[in-house]
């Protein structure tokens, strides 16, 4: 079993950055692969960002290319997601999710398919 718990969403103009974090308990932390997605009304839930466990591969949806980066802390069984450039159409609930390694992986968390989800952190972003 692993936990999740997210922090750090909160309310912020056009243009500026939160930085959100996952923190993780359970099984060890730096095998399994970590990720984000978000959720807003209105709007299909959309895929964020992973990293994977083993290596440290980034994976980013299109539309965060270049703006949010993520990053972990296998010390503090914590991943983080960097959120720059922020844009109204951002605003939704990010939750943070965890899954086991292997070949489909990644494709999993694109899909919106993960073991374990934490509770969201809701991002808003003013105009």
């Amino acid at each position: 079993q692993v936990q999740l718990l997210e922090s750090g969403g909160g309310l912020v103009q056009a243009g500026g950055s939160l930085r959100l974090s996952c923190a993780a308990s359970g099984r060890t932390f730096d095998n399994y692969a970590m990720g984000w997605l978000r959720q807003d009304p209105g709007k299909a839930r959309e895929f964020v960002a992973a990293i994977k466990g083993s290596e440290g591969s980034t994976y980013y949806g299109d539309s965060v290319k270049g703006r949010f980066t993520i990053s972990r802390d296998n010390t503090k069984n914590t991943v983080y997601l960097q959120l720059n450039s922020l844009k109204p159409e951002d605003t939704a609930i990010y939750f943070c999710a965890c899954t086991r390694e292997g070949p489909i992986t990644i494709r999993n968390m694109k899909m919106g398919r993960a073991d374990y989800w934490g509770q969201g952190t809701q991002v808003t972003v003013s105009s």
